[in-house]
């Protein structure tokens, strides 16, 4: 975990929010989860709709159940890009000078997305309308496809890696364009959880698609029937959720560390919880022989939603805590300046003159002043006897103040000062230069500017 005194703290924008945070964070997530549902059936639907195509090629019946699924795509991806403009706005609003610093950092990639976007959905209306006069080119409407599959692979990467570029504000500063903040901690491991999660709902929601009632595809296919289908989407369903058990983890020990709860792991257990009864019951349908394909089909999807409702309150509960303190940071940075610009305006006005004071002096006349007088006693000793101690050894001053003893009797003890090195030994200057008599001379220090 990086230092907190590493972090960069930008300017906040001192306004209020448009409704209680509560309410904005709670909307956050749901339509966020709205949101991922489509984007998780694009993708999905997107590699199946090509793993079958491919199959097809030596099995007929895939590509029928391939150009079906096609058919989705181009519905899903429309609901994906009107559905995901309530997330975006809500993290513009709650997450501003965070989210806006990783679209900066991650620069020609984040501006590419729109027209990225509009590259994939041409395609993928290509690849649909052009099924059967490249019926006799299987390879190059396969081709098509693969172009159009890869660009909706790439898109969710962008914006993933982005909004996982805000959990780590110690690292912006090390961030040199998209490629390196591509490979901070936790990138790849989310990004195959999705992937794993856009295949097992894909499979679950073309089981109800092929097998709801009204479907006829089983009158379109030679070898396969209503039993096999429900086999065969069960199986990817199950089979994706499997992976995401292996890739659940990574997501979790990749994360930074600040961000962790008890909360959060009790969330996440539960959410994991729910998944596995989900497997179980997915697995039984599997091996099940009756012909019975929707049997447990609402169970499952009903274990699945609450699955989807845990982890993305639980990643928005990480969100939250990973960020807390650095916001808390900024909004102390901000007011500084804000009184600072308030102050300047005032010396403008009232034609007052700034003076700059050192450092040393300044920490010394805020908080050593009230022990410690130049020439006599107060609850420490005076400075000139400090400076007498310690005019060769002004380091013996910054270890005494970071974890002072008590040496004579007739003195208070003495509480540690955490002010950090450069603080401290500014301060030890200070005091060697102003208890040390004047013919002797000490060290000059450095003025602040700051």
């Amino acid at each position: 975990m990086e230092s907190i005194a590493n972090w960069p703290l930008p300017l906040d924008i001192p306004l209020p929010l448009p409704a209680d945070s509560v309410l904005l964070q709670a909307l956050l997530v749901f339509l966020f989860l709205w949101h991922i549902l489509f984007v998780n059936l694009m993708v999905g639907g997107s590699l199946i709709t090509m793993a079958f195509e491919i199959l097809g090629r030596r099995r007929p019946d895939f590509d029928v159940l391939a150009r079906s699924i096609a058919g989705t795509i181009t519905v899903n991806k429309s609901l994906a890009v009107v559905m995901g403009v309530g997330p975006l706005l809500g993290i513009n609003v709650l997450y501003t000078i965070h989210f806006y610093t990783a679209n900066a950092l991650t620069g020609a990639a984040w501006m590419s997305l729109v027209p990225l976007v509009t590259l994939a959905f041409l395609i993928t209306y290509a690849h649909k309308y052009s099924w059967d006069r490249l019926a006799h080119a299987k390879g190059l409407h396969i081709s098509l496809g693969l172009a159009g599959t890869a660009l909706f692979l790439v898109i969710p990467l962008i914006f993933l890696t982005n909004i996982n570029l805000m959990l780590f504000p110690g690292r912006w500063l090390d961030v040199d364009g998209f490629l390196s903040a591509l490979w901070l901690p936790n990138v790849w491991p989310r990004y195959f959880h999705f992937l794993t999660a856009s295949v097992a709902i894909s499979g679950l929601f073309l089981l109800f698609f092929f097998l709801r009632s009204g479907s006829n595809i089983v009158d379109k296919l030679e070898t396969m029937d209503r039993a096999y289908l429900r086999r065969l989407f069960y199986s990817i369903a199950l089979g994706a959720s499997g992976l995401q058990l292996l890739f659940g983890p990574l997501v979790l020990i990749s994360l930074p560390a600040q961000g962790m709860s008890w909360y959060l792991i009790g969330v996440i257990s539960l959410g994991v919880a729910l998944a596995l009864a989900a497997m179980t019951f997915m697995w039984r349908e599997i091996v099940s022989p009756r012909p019975h394909p929707m049997r447990r089909a609402t169970l499952v999807f009903t274990l699945i939603t609450l699955t989807a409702f845990a982890m993305g309150y639980g990643r928005h509960v990480y969100r939250e805590s990973a960020l807390q303190e650095h916001k808390a940071l900024m909004a102390a940075h901000t007011q500084e300046v804000g009184w600072q610009a308030a102050a300047a305006q005032w010396r403008d006005a009232t034609g007052q003159t700034l003076v700059r004071v050192p450092l040393g002096q300044k920490i010394f006349e805020g908080t050593c002043a009230a022990c410690h007088a130049l020439d006599k006693v107060l609850v420490g000793p005076s400075v000139q006897e400090i400076a007498g101690l310690y005019g060769e050894n002004p380091g013996g001053i910054v270890t005494w103040t970071q974890n002072p003893g008590r040496k004579r009797e007739g003195f208070t003890q003495m509480p540690a000062f955490k002010l950090g090195e450069e603080k401290l030994q500014a301060v030890a200057g200070y005091m060697i230069e102003l208890g040390m008599p004047e013919e002797l001379g000490a060290p000059e220090e450095a003025v602040d500017e700051g």
